[in-house]
């Protein structure tokens, strides 16, 4: 084997703990510049009561924060939990929200709140290895919006009318609530969670600049991978460096964690002792 797999969550967290692997990749998968990147904890623990929690990758760019997080295995809890890990990046912004003076003609002095005005939005990215959520689509994104954009596309009396005229009334209208800004409204759509499936990409092989990364990661997944599988990544420092991080021969017994396990249908315990090679990605 040439390279261990970028797949395996260790490897994973070892790669983009690099500014300028984590920056280009972000760029290549979101199609922006980013102008500054700012790498934050991974590991954290919510409250007295709340369990650890432990984030692939995270950080800052420009106006706002990114996690992304590896999923190898199918779990039936993927939505919620990533839906957790969410919300979980924006409160964590109140560690770092300075408060403001307010005055209010009800109450005898001055209050000093949060200011939340400084709340930044939070795109948050599940690499899924193997699980496709039943898409066959490169990715899926998801946002908030008004209801009020649902219920015009499923309005199915609505589209079934023959006249323009009401439909496009009805477009308006949803037009109008969509383009409120009232009090930065648009902070809401400006969040998004965003299900990138690698079986897929790989299969529709699409040019996307985000392509080589995944078709990369699933090279690398192939047990007796070779060397010349990664010569197309070779005219690429950014690769280069991935590859350099990545070599067999460069992995060490720190950088393995236990894996998560398939689903065992028998249920029965396991008693055996861990060994070394079960640890392993390889077996």
């Amino acid at each position: 084997m040439y390279l261990v797999p970028l797949n395996y969550d260790p490897f994973f967290k070892k790669i983009f703990s690099d500014v300028r692997i984590s920056k280009r990749f972000l760029e290549d998968f979101l199609n922006i510049t980013i102008q500054k990147i700012e790498l934050l904890p991974i590991d954290t623990k919510i409250t007295n009561k709340a369990s650890f929690v432990s984030f692939d990758f995270r950080c800052k760019i420009d106006d706002q924060y990114v996690i992304i997080d590896m999923q190898q295995w199918y779990k039936s809890d993927v939505v919620k939990r990533f839906y957790v890990y969410h919300a979980l990046d924006t409160v964590l912004q109140l560690e770092t929200i300075d408060n403001k003076h307010t005055e209010n003609e009800n109450l005898p002095k001055t209050q000093s709140l949060k200011n939340y005005d400084h709340i930044l939005p939070v795109i948050t990215i599940v690499w899924l290895v193997s699980d496709t959520l039943g898409f066959t689509d490169d990715y899926i994104s998801y946002s908030p919006q008004p209801d009020a954009a649902s219920s015009f596309i499923y309005d199915h009396q609505l589209w079934q009318s023959n006249n323009l005229e009401t439909l496009l009334e009805a477009r308006q209208k949803c037009l109008k609530i969509l383009d409120n800004n009232s009090k930065n409204l648009h902070f809401m759509k400006q969040n998004k969670l965003i299900y990138a499936f690698q079986k897929n990409i790989v299969k529709n092989t699409k040019h996307e600049k985000y392509y080589e990364w995944f078709e990369f990661a699933e090279r690398s997944l192939k047990k007796n991978n070779q060397e010349a599988d990664f010569d197309k990544y070779r005219k690429d420092e950014v690769f280069m460096e991935i590859m350099r991080r990545l070599q067999s021969g460069n992995v060490t017994n720190n950088d393995f964690e236990r894996k998560p396990r398939k689903p065992n249908n028998n249920n029965k315990k396991q008693t055996k002792k861990t060994t070394q090679q079960e640890l392993s990605p390889f077996n």
